[in-house]
């Protein structure tokens, strides 16, 4: 290519006076200004990632101390609660116990007071004997088969002036509650007071237990 292809016609003419050295200190500032300015932008966004990290931090900490309050408030209801469920099953056991306990009891001053009032107004009663189950050992039962069950033996004597009408007496036990049968034993006249005693041994079953931890009384059928 000629010299004369390189000629530009219709142009500015212009000549580029400034030093080299000034160029390359005017591209190095540039440079560092963009360094500095990338610099400054990684501190401030680390800046702004370590502060959100420590408000995340200081928030979850918060949050953390607030549930170890609540767990902490929680086990002190539940050691509230436990004293008052250990006292309750500790009242549960001993009113278990006394059920067991007074399972077989039969209020005999009760039912002896009903047992007089069965009888004639002149009559008393002046011997008492009291054979009966207990909670480990059971009454034992009679050996006919049509006898009913019993978990008692009632013997007493009643001592009359007049001449006794057992079988009115008998009539009147069959309405006590737990009655199962009677029996007149003996009919005794006592020539010196003219007075008659008669022993008679009475069943009763579990109805005539009191039930003291059960609301339940031995009374008179239909009382």
């Amino acid at each position: 290519m000629s010299a004369a292809e390189n000629i530009i016609v219709g142009t500015i003419p212009r000549a580029d006076l400034m030093p080299p050295e000034i160029k390359a200190a005017h591209t190095h500032r540039i440079v560092r200004n963009r360094v500095i300015t990338g610099v400054i932008a990684t501190v401030v966004v680390t800046a702004l990632a370590v502060s959100g990290l420590f408000a995340l931090q200081v928030v979850t900490a918060a949050n953390l101390v607030a549930e170890q309050q609540r767990t902490t408030d929680l086990l002190l209801e539940q050691q509230k609660y436990s004293e008052v469920r250990e006292i309750k099953q500790e009242a549960a056991t001993v009113e278990a116990g006394q059920r067991v306990g007074a399972a077989t009891e039969i209020d005999w001053k009760a039912y002896l007071d009903a047992v007089q009032k069965t009888l004639p107004a002149d009559v008393a009663i002046t011997d008492v004997q009291i054979e009966a189950a207990s909670p480990l050992v059971d009454y034992a039962q009679a050996d006919t088969p049509l006898q009913g069950q019993r978990v008692a033996e009632l013997a007493f004597t009643a001592v009359s002036s007049t001449v006794p009408d057992v079988s009115a007496w008998l009539n009147g036990l069959s309405t006590l509650t737990g009655f199962t049968d009677a029996s007149p034993d003996s009919t005794k006249l006592d020539d010196e007071t003219g007075t008659y005693s008669v022993t008679i041994t009475m069943h009763v079953n579990d109805e005539a237990w009191s039930g003291r931890f059960e609301d339940k009384k031995p009374e008179k059928k239909g009382e």
